[in-house]
Formats: C-alpha cells, sequence, structure tokens
C-alpha cells in the first residue's frame, strides 16, 4: 500500500493548520502536496522516530544530517515556503496566532542536491524563525487523522511557549489524532541514535576556557581543506563587503580593507586580531598597511594554517599568531583591536568582560572594530533560548544579542561608539556564495569531512542567508574609541559619505 505522503501530508495539514506548501514524497513512493514545488523526500521510517523521540527542530535536524530527509528542488525555495509557517514570532499577547506544533523545527533539514556556481547578484533577495519542543513520547495507538486544522491558540514567548505550546496542542483531540497517526507511520519504535556530526555536550558552565576552546574546535577544527572548498581562496569566515557584480574574492578583499580604513591603520601600528581564524585579517593589515599584528585563535588547525600562510607571505617579522585565549593577552597597549566575527562566541554573561578586556589592551585614543551578527530583540529577554540546532550542530554554546545590547556593554566598558554600519544585505550574498561553492563541489566536501558535516553546512548557510535577507538577523560593524585625555576620538567630522547631494545628482 503506497499511501506514506497522503498520510503524512494530512498530519501535517492538521498540525500547521494551513494547506502544505510543498510536495512530500515518502519511502514508498507515493507523494502528495501542491505540483510544481521543492519536494521534500523522507527516505525512511526513521526521520519520523526522530520527531517523535525528539520532538521540534532537534528531531528533524538529525534526520537531515543522518540523510533521512532530502530535497528536490531549490533548497532556498523549499525553506522561504515552509519557513513562513513554521518560524513567524508571535507577541505575547492573548491575539489568536496560527497553531505551532512542537513536531516541526526552528530550521528545516532539508539538504539541496549539487548544483553549479551561481552568479552572485548585486542586489539583495529574500528569509525566515523558531519554536518548542515535545516531551519524549508516550504514545498511544493509531486512529484516523480528524479533517479540518487545528484551532489557532495563543503564544507565549521563549521558554514557557515550549511546554506551554505543547500542552495546548494536546488538548485538541485532532493534534492528538495527528499525533498518534505519525506514531503509527513512524513504527517499529527504537530510539534512533544521534548522527557523529552532533557535538557531544559536557556539563558545568558555559564559557569556561576548556569549554570555549573545545566548542571552537567543534566548528574549526573539520579540516581546513573542507573550509578552503566552501570560502575560497580568501579564507574569510565571515560577511563580506559586496560592489555591483563583484565577486566572492573582491567583496572579502574591499570587506578586509574596510576594517583597516575604520581602524585607521598605518606603518608601525600594533593590531591585535581577536579570533584572527586563518590569518586574513592579519595578512592583509601586514601586508598593505605595514602593520605589526598579534592574532590569536583557539583553533590549532586555524593557527597552523594562518603561521603557513604568513611564512609563505614573508611577513613573519609583521605577524605572530598565536593559540592563546583573548583573556590570556598581556602584552597591551595595542593602537587597535579588530574582532570580525568572534564576539558571537563569547556568551551574553561574559560579553562585559570580553568588551573590558579589549578596552585594556588599547592605548588611550586607540580604536575596536567590533564585527557581530545580531539577533531582533525579543520582548522579554529572559526568554531568549539558543537555537538548538545551530547550538547542537554548527556553534556550540553561541550566542547572539541585539546591537543595544552590544552597543551598551562596549559603552559600560568605557568605550565611545562612534560608528554603525549595518551589513546585513551583505552577509545573505556572502552566505548564498558559500552555499553556491558547497554545492558545486558537493563530492569533495563530503571526502573531506563527513555527509553528515556537508549537510550541516549546507542547511546552516542556507536557512541563515534566508535570515538575513528577511532582517530576522543582523550584522554590524560597530567602530568603538578608547579616547584620549580631554576627550579627543581622533575621529574625522564627516567620516563616510552617504551618496550625492541634489547638485551631484544625474540630470542635476
Amino acid at each position: 500500500m503506497t499511501d506514506a505522503a497522503p498520510r503524512l501530508a494530512a498530519v501535517a495539514e492538521t498540525l500547521l493548520g494551513t494547506p502544505l506548501p510543498v510536495r512530500v514524497r515518502a519511502w514508498d513512493g507515493s507523494e502528495a502536496g501542491p505540483p510544481g514545488t521543492p519536494i521534500l523526500v523522507v527516505h525512511n521510517r526513521r526521520a519520523l522516530r526522530r520527531m517523535l523521540w525528539k520532538p521540534g527542530e532537534m528531531g528533524l535536524a538529525r534526520a537531515w544530517v543522518a540523510g533521512e530527509l532530502t530535497v528536490e528542488g531549490d533548497l532556498f525555495e523549499l525553506l522561504d515556503r515552509v519557513g513562513g509557517l513554521l518560524w513567524a514570532r508571535v507577541p505575547a499577547t492573548p491575539a489568536p496566532a496560527p497553531a505551532t506544533p512542537a513536531l516541526v523545527p526552528t530550521v528545516p533539514t532539508v539538504p539541496a542536491a549539487p548544483a553549479p556556481v551561481p552568479t552572485v547578484p548585486a542586489t539583495p533577495l529574500r528569509v525566515n524563525g523558531s519554536p518548542p519542543v515535545l516531551p519524549q513520547p508516550v504514545l498511544p495507538a493509531p486512529a484516523p487523522v480528524p479533517q479540518g486544522p487545528a484551532p489557532r491558540r495563543p503564544r507565549l514567548p521563549g521558554r514557557l511557549s515550549r511546554a506551554a505550546d505543547t500542552a495546548a496542542l494536546l488538548r485538541d483531540p485532532r493534534a492528538r489524532a495527528a499525533v498518534r497517526e505519525l506514531a503509527a507511520l513512524a513504527r517499529p519504535w527504537p530510539a534512533p541514535a544521534a548522527p557523529p556530526e552532533e557535538a557531544r555536550r559536557r556539563g558545568g558552565p558555559r564559557h569556561t576556557r576548556g569549554g570555549d576552546r573545545q566548542a571552537i574546535s567543534h566548528h574549526y577544527d573539520v579540516g581546513n581543506d573542507f573550509y578552503e572548498r566552501v570560502l575560497g581562496p580568501s579564507m574569510v569566515y565571515s560577511c563580506a563587503y559586496w560592489s555591483p557584480g563583484g565577486t566572492l574574492e573582491e567583496a572579502q578583499h574591499d570587506k578586509l580593507d574596510l576594517v583597516c580604513r575604520k581602524l585607521a591603520l598605518g606603518p608601525g601600528d600594533r593590531l591585535l586580531d581577536v579570533g584572527c581564524g586563518w590569518g586574513s585579517m592579519a595578512l592583509h593589515a601586514a601586508r598593505e598597511y605595514g602593520v605589526r599584528v598579534t592574532g590569536v585563535t583557539l583553533s590549532r588547525e586555524q593557527a597552523a594554517y594562518a603561521r603557513k600562510r604568513v611564512a609563505d607571505g614573508g611577513l613573519a617579522d609583521l605577524v605572530e599568531i598565536r593559540i592563546q585565549d583573548y583573556r590570556d593577552v598581556a602584552d597591551g597597549p595595542y593602537d587597535a583591536v579588530s574582532s570580525i566575527g568572534m564576539a558571537e562566541h563569547v556568551g551574553a554573561d561574559r560579553y562585559r568582560d570580553y568588551a573590558r578586556t579589549l578596552y585594556a589592551l588599547l592605548r588611550p585614543g586607540g580604536r575596536l572594530l567590533n564585527h557581530q551578527i545580531a539577533r531582533r530583540p525579543e520582548p522579554d529577554e529572559e526568554a531568549y533560548r539558543i537555537n538548538d540546532f545551530i547550538d547542537a550542530y554548527v556553534f556550540p554554546d553561541g550566542e547572539l544579542s541585539p546591537l543595544g545590547t552590544t552597543v551598551g556593554e562596549l559603552e559600560r566598558a568605557g568605550f565611545e561608539v562612534r560608528d554603525v554600519e549595518a551589513l546585513r544585505e551583505h552577509y545573505a550574498l556572502t552566505l548564498r556564495a558559500w552555499v553556491a561553492r558547497l554545492e558545486a563541489g558537493w563530492d569533495e566536501a563530503v571526502r573531506l569531512t563527513s555527509p553528515g558535516r556537508a549537510r550541516v553546512w549546507q542547511l546552516y548557510m542556507a536557512a541563515s542567508a534566508l535570515a538575513f535577507e528577511h532582517g530576522r538577523l543582523g550584522v554590524n560593524q560597530v567602530l568603538a574609541v578608547k579616547s584620549a585625555a580631554r576627550g579627543d576620538a581622533g575621529v574625522p567630522l564627516r567620516p563616510r559619505t552617504w551618496g550625492p547631494g541634489p547638485e551631484e545628482s544625474p540630470g542635476a
């Protein structure tokens, strides 16, 4: 009997309260859902068992990493279609909102087939957010799924919504019947083991020195050859700075140069590059601006790669790469500090110490360029929680803060914030370029790591690109100064040009 896909579609529509926006193909060859849309392929019943034993985003994430879910068609389109249903944030008010089931993830988990590298567009594109979790199931026997959508219900914010959503959902008889139907499709019952790519969670507090080393190693020590495949020759793992029609390499060069210019670097200056990665910023500052650079990273693989690049470039007299925690740097003062894509690893509880440490390492008049991803503020900031998929597979212990929180902590540390530049659309373009490189070299990427690791990166980068395009995430360069005596910040009166005035406009 080949009816698994129609049954799955009926379950999904009952729980979502709306028609399925994509097509589904099940392990028995059956299909259901609107034609002409991307196809979510459920290869076997283990994917459903994962959703039941680990409800929420983690169940689907594990199924995707294990290769039990794939997609035929455009991955970005599928994520955009499904994300509109799964990721919408609802304010904590009694106003009715669509049911958000505990059986769907924050980030949909489907890989796309390898594709040739597309031309990176010169203008921004489009995106989508985050739900709940059920307890481990003790489910009754299957029953028919009643017709009609599940009733709409209010949402609570953050952590409370995970339990509250589950309780509200399962009070509805149609939702309970849908869960029973899912259980019937998922049998037999053993709970599948987590894929090996999942980070093994250790106990104790977050963001200790040892814990940070372990988290950084999980993300970065997966093979420099793999990162070359994804990032390209620049080996810059942060938002590029695009010009219309530009290439990824040009955009990464321009980003590094933008940072150097904002920091007003010159020959003989001392620059501390916190979280130096594979050394690209250090090399650019030394080669193009004659700066003496100290780069620090917790990744041994990054450090080895960066040191080789320094030696091959003949810059050993200007650049030192250390395996060192930024908290242990004690050879200031520096003229400037660059922190590019590193502060996301610091943690909210440690951020004030991070800002104070960098402030203390600068000379009076020194500058900090803090380049950091930001999330939207929560109605209740205490309800913020780390995304389960990202925490388990991408950035263990990583935390995002709203821009206002970051600026406030820098100011509390003593910095004067002089410029904030939002680069949100630039990161969407960068991530799409990385996805294109990964998909174009899919077989090689799998060989260099594992099939699961390649799927993690494809999903994480594609979903992140959409999040930046739709404004759920942002990325900002914050220029802050440790002002000298009598308040001299050393910043030009007009540090940026915003475009031509009326008299300079075409046709004026």
